[in-house]
């Protein structure tokens, strides 16, 4: 690590997933000596080498290498190692939910039982993990006490900031989104408030504290799922009335307190739909927040239903799903309304084909369905096509290689169906 300058500050990241990464990276690329911490030894050893391992995130790769070029990067496995080297923590590991939709912790508690063996008087911990409001201060902030014996607010310092970024657009956003901060204590938001005026140079609201900062990122994101639930239940009930729903949101959006988002087959990632859960469980039961929800898990079955009652039973016709990505262009399947499809067309005994150009056919087949080229003679044998994921490689897609298919599912409301249609293949969207 480079120490040409001794007056400069050593931050650790832990977890250099694509938010991790890029943070680690352009901390790195302004003035930071950086350790990146993370439980994959393959992801580490690519850091070290300067190949980011995170691809179709534009300027990253640069970084990455610039990084490691200045010496100003280097990643590890070891937590405690990292953590007792650097005078700034920032904490960014995933917190997902179990199939029970339960907050699952497995991970960043990990990090935080290591951050807190090691953790050194002075240290400034910020967390950017999106997190159930309170977590930061009664969870992990005591927690890191507890381990340590040293007391928050005087021996180390706590801060959170979420993440508010894009895949595909990560550098772009931390520079032009503004940086949301909340502290335990002035002297925590004024040092979270000098690392991050120095680290991304960008806007900071401060707010009056942890959980209101907490707070402001989930409601982002409930904010979009249930403008999202309205849009598709709007769209089920335009489909029918025989009403086009696009039409519909573009004519209602041109009044400016009108913001109508567009309707899809579902809901995927990281975000959208897990992020709920966390109000969900800590109280606001039985409402809008838990029924969008509902409305939005939905959508797969819908589909699969618009489908069987145009053409007839689905038992042993041939679907083919374009995408195994929760959306386009990003290789990430969490949540992904794909699993929702595939869970419905199964029960309606299918035989499902996947393409997805984002992923191997091995990594396909580990899904029980059978992966399935667009150059394959097979495609002649596909009865349905739904598409899931808009990935750029489908916008020049030929549909006169499906010379059998009886029906095409829009599920992105993205393909041309004058097109489709004079093919004589059926055309299907989700309020289209």
């Amino acid at each position: 690590m480079n120490d040409r300058n001794t007056k400069q500050k050593n931050v650790t990241v832990v977890g250099l997933g694509k938010i991790g990464l890029t943070l680690a990276a352009v901390f790195a690329n302004n003035g930071f000596n950086v350790f990146g911490v993370d439980i994959n030894k393959k992801v580490v050893d690519s850091v070290n080498k300067g190949i980011s391992h995170v691809k179709n995130e534009p300027g990253l790769e640069q970084l990455v290498q610039n990084a490691f070029s200045n010496q100003t990067l280097m990643a590890t496995l070891d937590t405690s190692e990292a953590v007792n080297k650097s005078e700034v923590i920032i904490v960014i590991v995933p917190v997902l939910i179990t199939n029970q939709n339960e907050v699952d912790y497995t991970f960043i508690d990990l990090a935080v039982e290591n951050i807190a063996k090691s953790i050194k008087k002075g240290t400034l911990v910020i967390f950017e993990t999106t997190l159930p409001t309170g977590d930061t201060r009664n969870r992990f902030g005591k927690k890191i006490e507890e381990t340590s014996g040293l007391k928050m607010g005087d021996d180390f310092y706590l801060a959170y900031s979420p993440e508010r970024v894009y895949s595909n657009r990560i550098i772009e956003d931390l520079s032009n989104y503004p940086k949301v901060l909340g502290a335990l204590n002035e002297k925590s938001l004024e040092l979270a408030s000098e690392f991050y005026q120095k680290s991304l140079d960008c806007e900071l609201i401060k707010v009056s504290s942890l959980e209101t900062a907490e707070f402001s990122k989930v409601a982002e994101c409930v904010y979009r799922d249930v403008n999202i639930a309205l849009a598709n239940e709007l769209a089920m009930f335009a489909d029918s009335k025989g009403v086009n729903m696009l039409e519909v949101i573009e004519s209602s959006n041109s009044q400016p307190f009108s913001n109508i988002h567009y309707p899809g087959i579902g809901v995927g990632g990281h975000c959208i739909p897990i992020y709920p859960y966390f109000f969900i469980n800590r109280g606001l039961k039985n409402g809008l927040i838990q029924l969008s929800r509902e409305v939005n898990d939905t959508m797969a079955s819908y589909a699969v239903e618009k489908i069987e009652t145009t053409i007839g039973s689905l038992q042993n016709q041939n679907v083919l799903i374009l995408g195994l990505a929760f959306r386009e262009n990003v290789k990430e399947i969490t949540k992904s309304s794909t699993l929702l499809l595939m869970e419905h067309l199964k029960k309606k005994h299918a035989n499902i084909f996947l393409n997805d150009p984002l992923f191997t056919d091995n990594e396909i087949s580990t899904h029980n369905v059978t992966p399935l080229d667009l150059n394959d003679t097979l495609t002649s044998k596909i009865d349905i096509v739904i598409l899931q994921a808009f990935h750029k490689e489908y916008e020049s897609l030929d549909f006169k290689v499906f010379n059998n298919c009886k029906i095409v599912l829009d599920g992105r409301n993205a393909l041309n169906k004058e097109e489709i249609m004079k093919l004589g293949i059926k055309y299907e969207g989700i309020g289209k």
